[in-house]
């Protein structure tokens, strides 16, 4: 495939106006936990069913020309690893079900591997491009694919997770839906929520931290000491170097100063490893990408779906499901012709 790996962009398409870019994992989990549904023989399904519904829901909302559904690969989380070693390291500790369902934490892990396994099944009879990489976290791949088609090929680009990282890509042409909230974050959300345009968040993010990654931010700062310390972030847009220089200046002025300046090698692996301007790919993944979106959209193989859906005895999960596959995806299939 990657030998026709074509010159720059083909023209743009009605394919390729309004993108939706899915954090796959992040609506799994979401769904895992929310939902404690078990079929007839007492298997859990709640994550398989629930990301399937809330995907129709998606697509319903959003009412995108072409879908993209993106998961961590194999390795995913060494490259930022080998920069900050505590990264994630905070993962997988506490449970994020309840004891209804599983025995203990092993039980509930495999329920999750079986259902993703399942769940792949799934996807491929939908009319949507799946994608992985190994050594690849989703958030590079998500980056990557959102600024090239945004870029080249003009598209509205709608990313969907709960994931706050993806707000620093925020720009005209690319909005972050957060499902949980029901909000799209545009350029105006972003200085609305968080008094910074959406260009200087990766530095708000660097200064906090992220304890979702186990990512030490700058002791004494927090949100709401971001703008108080550095008022130039609301109005102007800025650059690590320039916010360190400041601290430079400042740093007999307050502690918070004098730590950024002190710490000032472990911020900048910080910001490297939550900076999605420049997603972590090597450029034999940004080729097969980029041969991807020139892809033709997947054709719906609805009754192969309906046959899994029967085996897995979801029942009612998806109310009228032989209607609701057919009225959901199958306009997906209808802006290019090869797949009608």
């Amino acid at each position: 495939m990657l030998s026709d790996v074509k010159e720059g962009a083909d023209a743009p398409s009605p394919q390729q106006d309004r993108i939706v870019l899915i954090d796959g994992l992040n609506l799994f989990f979401r769904n895992f936990a929310m939902l404690n549904f078990t079929n007839k023989e007492g298997v859990h399904v709640g994550g398989l069913g629930g990301f399937l519904r809330s995907l129709g829901t998606l697509i319903n909302t959003l009412h995108p020309t072409e879908l993209y559904i993106v998961f961590d690969g194999m390795g995913s989380s060494q490259n930022r690893k080998n920069l900050i070693s505590e990264y994630k390291s905070n993962r997988n500790i506490t449970r994020i079900t309840n004891w209804e369902i599983f025995e203990n934490i092993d039980e509930e892990h495999d329920a999750k591997l079986d259902q993703i396994s399942r769940l792949t099944y799934y996807l491929r009879c939908l009319p949507a491009k799946t994608v992985a990489l190994d050594k690849t976290e989703a958030d590079d791949i998500i980056a990557y694919l959102s600024k090239k088609l945004a870029k080249e090929y003009n598209s509205n680009v709608f990313i969907v997770s709960s994931d706050k990282d993806f707000i620093q890509l925020v720009d005209d042409n690319i909005t972050v839906y957060r499902p949980i909230e029901k909000d799209f974050y545009t350029k105006d959300t972003v200085q609305e929520k968080f008094g910074i345009p959406a260009e200087n968040f990766i530095l708000y993010k660097t200064l906090i931290g992220d304890n979702s990654d186990n990512i030490k931010g700058i002791k004494g700062i927090g949100p709401k000491g971001v703008i108080k310390r550095f008022p130039q972030l609301a109005t102007e847009i800025m650059s690590l170097d320039q916010l360190i220089d400041i601290a430079t200046e400042k740093h007999k002025d307050n502690v918070v100063y004098s730590r950024i300046v002190f710490e000032e090698d472990n911020l900048r692996k910080t910001h490297k490893v939550m900076d999605l301007h420049n997603p972590m790919l090597s450029s034999l993944d940004e080729k097969y990408l980029d041969q991807l979106v020139l892809e033709k959209t997947p054709k719906l193989e609805a009754q192969t779906f309906l046959k899994f859906y029967h085996e897995d005895d979801m029942r009612h999960l998806i109310k009228n499901v032989e209607f609701w596959i057919n009225n959901t995806f199958k306009i997906l299939n209808s802006y290019n012709s090869d797949s009608k």
